[in-house]
């Protein structure tokens, strides 16, 4: 349903260094920068696996922070995923594990990044 995304980020070389960490695991990566003089001078990446879904631009913080959640194939990623978000500077805001009261399957870590957005990676299939 939804093609593309982007947040704000206060500190855009902050934000790429902890992105560049926390989604490795995942096969994201930055796929795409926009020269400045076509944003208004700003600073504008976006993340992937192999297209920019995910964009983060410099520039005001966000508030109120947001939550966005990525879609993984297994378990072991969403722990992987937590465990480099975690070394990447990144804040717990819930730790790997079964969440039933949103559905059965419902496997996910929550990390919030150096602007305090609420990054999710998830998991739906069992084990």
């Amino acid at each position: 349903m939804i093609d593309h995304m982007g947040i704000s980020v206060s500190d855009y070389d902050a934000a790429r260094a902890f992105y560049d960490k926390a989604f490795a695991p995942l096969g994201i990566s930055l796929v795409m920068t926009v020269p400045p003089e076509f944003v208004d001078g700003r600073k504008v990446g976006g993340y992937g696996r192999g297209k920019p879904d995910f964009w983060i631009t410099g520039g005001e913080k966000q508030t109120p922070p947001i939550h966005v959640a990525f879609t993984v194939d297994s378990r072991a990623e969403v722990d992987a995923f937590y465990a480099a978000a975690m070394a990447a500077g990144g804040t717990d805001n819930g730790a790997p594990g079964l969440r039933p009261h949103y559905h059965e399957n419902y496997y996910g870590a929550f990390v919030r990044d150096p602007d305090g957005h609420n990054i999710e990676a998830v998991c739906h299939k069992p084990e």
